[in-house]
Formats: C-alpha cells, structure tokens, sequence
C-alpha cells in the first residue's frame, strides 16, 4: 500500500470502533496526512481534519477505511466517500471481513480509474493446520481478560523497549490495525478454525535462539464469541511467555452485557493451561492495565495492588512504559 494515508473514520459511534485508525495515528503518524469524518461520528484520532480533495493536495496516496464493526462490514452510505476517493486518484484499504471489490460501485470506479483495492484481513497465505512441534526461538503472546483491551498495544511498546535495549525483537500483527501497523502479519480472526494454530506456526517460525517474536493476542479466552480465536493462537504460537492485558473500567465483555469481566486471578491457571499443550514451560510475566480513563492516585493504587496479589510486574505500557515486564523477559 502507498503512503501516505487519508484515514477514514466514517460515523462510528464511538472511539474504540475507529481503532484501526487509532492504531496507525498513535504509531505510525508520519505515514498520515489527515482525518476524514462523517456527519454524526463520535471518534476522534486527533490528526488534521480534511476533505479529500485536501488530502489530494497533500499527497495521500491510500485511503484508510479505519474501522472495525461488529461483522466487518461496509456500511452502504459510505460508498460515495469511498468512491470520490478513487476518482481523486486514491488506492482504499480495508481491514473488514467485507472485502471491497464486493461493493459493486467501488469495484466499479476502481476499475475506470486504474486503482487497487486492498482487504487486509483476507490472507492470501494458505495455512497447514497446526503440528505442535517444538521450534528455536523465543516467543510472547498478549491475551486478554476481554477483546479490545491493549494486547497490540503492549506487544508494540515491548517492541520498543526491547530494541531500545539492544535485544533482539519482532512484533507479530494478527489483526488488521497491526497489519497496517508492520505491513506485514496474518488476521487471524479471517483464518478457517481448523488453520488458526496453523497460521499463528507460520506467523511465528524457527528463528535464533535470543530471537523473540512479540505476538498480537486477538480476542479473549473468556469471550463467548472470540474464545476459539484466541486457543488457536495459544496452542500455534507455542509462547514461552504471557502478558495478561486488562482495561479495569469495563463492567462486562464487549458486546455480551450478560457476561461479565473474569478476575484477573482468576485468567492465570486457564491461559497457562491452554499455553502449556504446546509449550510447557510457559509462564506469565506481566500484567498490562490500561488506566488512562481513572485518576494518577487511583492507576497508581490499582497497578500496586495488582502487583502485590498477582506477584507479577504490572504496568500501564503506554503511561508507565514496560520496562519490568522485559526485565523479565531478559532472565529467560
């Protein structure tokens, strides 16, 4: 895909619906020329808000659809934006389970002008189904007490951190804002069931024995509608280390008000469980909780009180960085 990018937030209805864009804008600002929204919509990336006609002149070659439903799909009102996009010489990307040459008028309107379309979350890549066998190198998995709750995040500050240090480290995208993230990964959510295991063995291969592969957890092993998603990683990825990710605000799972949030405690002995038909030695080391919606004093109490029940490092990746958690990491 061309940069730079127009991200596109249509009329989501609120912030964690645009976190494909989110997710570029917080890590890779300097591919993006602006914002596009719709009349109604509730999110906000805090880049330049532009028309496409500006973002033309400030040279987007790509326009992002930033987004991430319920079902993956293209809502029809968008069609015009999309379409306007093409004809003012813009390549579109998608990370909807929708692809967008099945949108008759976009397909279309990128034939007559000569652009390509881009559905991120469809591999191309065919898959073998998992096999368990033992590989070199080393590897980290983020999973979740729900969806939605800081697993790319943190594996890309752990990223950071450990190249800062010297180590020798990779993130993994397994979903489509990681995708467009590190142009390269495999949405794992968009891979037949019987292949998952397969694919994350393929995302994740033999490397040298220091090498650590920092691997997107998707979903949550307690989410009624995602926990096969996340089993298939835990069993392809053969992590030899965990990060439980957890936001602390939230009531009940995202978009099931009938379940509520696990204990924290509570996740530990089913993801290590989970981990360990592949990978043995696995064990947790960190906890990552995402404390930008509660007060300094009430994050500071929460992270030390996590700390001392769990016995593992626990941080705010993006507010406190991660430099306990590859303490850790540096003594495997």
């Amino acid at each position: 895909m061309e940069k730079p990018y127009l991200l596109f937030l249509g009329d989501v209805a609120d912030q964690l619906a645009a976190k494909t864009a989110q997710g570029i804008a917080d890590w890779r600002p300097e591919w993006c020329v602006g914002q596009l929204r719709l009349e109604g919509c509730n999110a906000d990336v805090r880049l330049d808000e532009i028309s496409i006609e500006e973002a033309s002149r400030r040279g987007a070659k790509t326009m992002v659809v930033g987004v991430a439903n319920s079902g993956g799909t293209l809502p029809e009102h968008w069609t015009d934006t999309i379409v306007a996009a093409i004809e003012a010489g813009m390549d579109v990307a998608a990370g909807l389970h929708q692809r967008l040459g099945e949108v008759p008028r976009v397909a279309e309107a990128a034939a007559r002008h000569g652009r390509k379309l881009f559905d991120v979350r469809h591999p191309s890549q065919r898959f073998q189904t998992g096999k368990g066998i033992p590989r070199t190198g080393k590897r980290l998995l983020t999973v979740g007490t729900d969806c939605s709750v800081g697993k790319k995040y943190t594996v890309l500050a752990l990223e950071r951190e450990m190249r800062g240090r010297g180590m020798n480290a990779e993130f993994r995208a397994t979903g489509q804002t990681g995708i467009f993230i590190a142009e390269r990964g495999v949405a794992i959510d968009a891979v037949v069931a019987d292949f998952i295991s397969g694919a994350a063995e393929w995302l994740s291969p033999e490397n040298e024995p220091d090498h650590w592969d920092l691997i997107e957890g998707q979903g949550s092993l307690f989410h009624a509608a995602f926990a096969g998603v996340t089993l298939g990683l835990l069993h392809g990825s053969q992590p030899r280390a965990l990060v439980l990710c957890h936001e602390p605000t939230r009531r009940h799972m995202r978009g099931l008000p009938h379940a509520p949030i696990p204990k924290l405690e509570d996740c530990i002995e089913p993801y290590l469980q989970a981990a360990r038909l592949t990978s043995p030695e696995c064990r947790f080391v960190g906890v990552s909780i995402d404390t930008h919606l509660l007060s300094r004093e009430d994050a500071d109490r929460l992270l030390k009180e996590t700390e001392d029940r769990l016995g593992l490092p626990c941080t705010d990746p993006i507010a406190r960085g991660v430099g306990k958690i590859v303490d850790q990491l540096e003594r495997l």
